[in-house]
């Protein structure tokens, strides 16, 4: 079993950078590109139980922005479980995180989040 803790410090500014973009773009009002940034900080966090589980606690704090049910009833078991499989190193690599996709299922890791990972001297998958 392969335990994960924190976000490596050279993955951090890529993290931190989402998050920043997040609140820029949900700060002016763009709800789109602010759940795209959410999402990525979610793809490049999501092995690390407290990056994970900030994200999901962020897009349950969207979900009551935008006024969505489906929303904050799907992030409630993320935020209760993600940290967890984190920690365990159980993750669904490139799962964007929202309540729209299957909470379990892998995806593509875009070329650019997965130049992240290379430049941060990791692998994506």
């Amino acid at each position: 079993m392969n335990l994960h803790t924190t976000l490596p410090k050279t993955l951090q500014p890529y993290f931190q950078a989402e998050l920043q973009a997040y609140a820029v773009a949900y700060k002016a009002g763009d709800l789109t590109k602010a759940w795209v940034h959410l999402e990525r900080a979610h793809i490049i966090g999501q092995r690390y139980p407290f990056a994970h589980t900030f994200v999901h606690w962020k897009m349950l704090q969207f979900g009551f922005r935008i006024k969505s049910a489906k929303e904050v009833i799907g992030q409630v078991p993320r935020l209760l479980v993600g940290g967890v499989k984190s920690f365990v190193g159980k993750v669904p690599v490139g799962n964007p995180g929202g309540a729209n996709v299957p909470p379990m299922k892998s995806f593509p890791i875009e070329k650019d989040i997965q130049d992240i990972f290379t430049k941060a001297g990791l692998e994506a998958n």
